[in-house]
């Protein structure tokens, strides 16, 4: 009986001891697992440069409104030490966290002020951010050691929602908060989706005049992103067939197509209603039916770029083209 007892004990602890064996491999091999993800290089192919980040960018730097809006929409405001260059006031749910950016210019910073800053990572939201003019080329950059990111939206003729969403999802791969990046795109799709359900179904779409400015010509959007979000408002933007994102065009030629609605698009030093006033005055536009009958729809560039606004400018298309659709 004794050496039953013995026999019982001595199994008994070597069922332990082998479990214990089981549970630390076990362990060892997630440790290993979690330690080859973490040091897995992440590469991005962005408009023709290939970089790979071995970690995400501690320093990086916003140089547009509509990515500035996207690094902070993604809760990535600890991980920049500066931002520049708005075109309207920031989006309210993000000034809060705008506030805790230091800002270097009111347009672009120099590059001394980018090495000055220690910077790891720029995000430009139009190709003119990247030249040697406007800090540095994205090559100079990166023999520099700084990372770079340009809004492959921005620059794309006839972007999509889903080009925006692939350039939210790339950055939140660099930062490595992938799953911040998807909840985002969740959010975007759900407005958007909210706002079309209460689109009138019309026969024919609006006809709409995208003014950006002018006085002698009319500098207006054709296939850039501004185009999309017509569209999906239920409008036809009149200067759509033209190739390329923006076109300066006759005030001959923007009467002549008879315009329904005039899109204002508000930024810089010339505001809206001085805008509006313009086209009131002007002995051309002023005999368009969007004119006569007083037809303006005022939308800050800031919205209207790719970013995370996209929602926000489609229901101000969306209320100010059909307003009863929407009371």
């Amino acid at each position: 009986m004794k050496n039953k007892k013995i026999w019982s004990t001595l199994f008994l602890s070597a069922l332990l001891f082998l479990a214990a064996c089981s549970a630390e491999e076990t362990k060892t091999a997630a440790v290993k697992d979690n330690q080859t993800e973490e040091n897995e290089k992440i590469v991005i192919d962005n408009e023709g440069l290939v970089i790979e980040y071995e970690e995400a960018p501690k320093r990086a730097i916003s140089l547009n409104q509509h990515v500035t809006e996207i690094m902070l929409a993604l809760g990535l405001e600890e991980s920049m030490v500066g931002t520049a260059f708005l075109d309207n006031e920031i989006y309210e749910p993000l000034q809060e966290a705008y506030n805790k950016v230091p800002v270097l210019a009111e347009q672009y910073p120099s590059k001394e002020q980018v090495i000055a800053e220690e910077a790891d990572f720029l995000y430009g939201g139009w190709a003119s951010a990247f030249n040697e003019k406007n800090i540095a080329t994205r090559e100079e950059l990166k023999e520099l050691g700084i990372n770079s990111y340009l809004q492959s939206s921005s620059i794309k003729v006839a972007p999509t929602l889903e080009d925006i969403y692939t350039d939210i999802r790339n950055i939140a791969k660099i930062f490595q908060i992938e799953e911040r990046g998807e909840a985002l795109v969740g959010e975007i799709n759900q407005d958007i989706e909210e706002i079309t359900s209460k689109l009138p179904d019309a026969e024919e779409p609006l006809d709409v005049l995208v003014f950006d400015s002018g006085e002698t010509d009319v500098f207006t959007a054709t296939q850039n992103f501004m185009n999309t979000l017509v569209t999906m408002a239920g409008g036809n933007n009149i200067f759509g067939d033209i190739e390329g994102n923006w076109a300066t065009v006759s005030k001959e030629d923007a009467v002549e197509r008879q315009p329904e609605v005039i899109v204002v698009i508000d930024y810089g030093s010339t505001t809206a209603e001085q805008k509006i006033e313009f086209l009131k005055t002007d002995a051309a536009l002023s005999q368009t039916p969007a004119v006569q009958n007083e037809h303006f729809v005022i939308l800050p560039l800031s919205a209207a770029s790719e970013g995370v606004r996209a929602a926000e400018a489609l229901e101000i298309l969306a209320k100010g083209f059909y307003p009863d659709a929407y009371k």
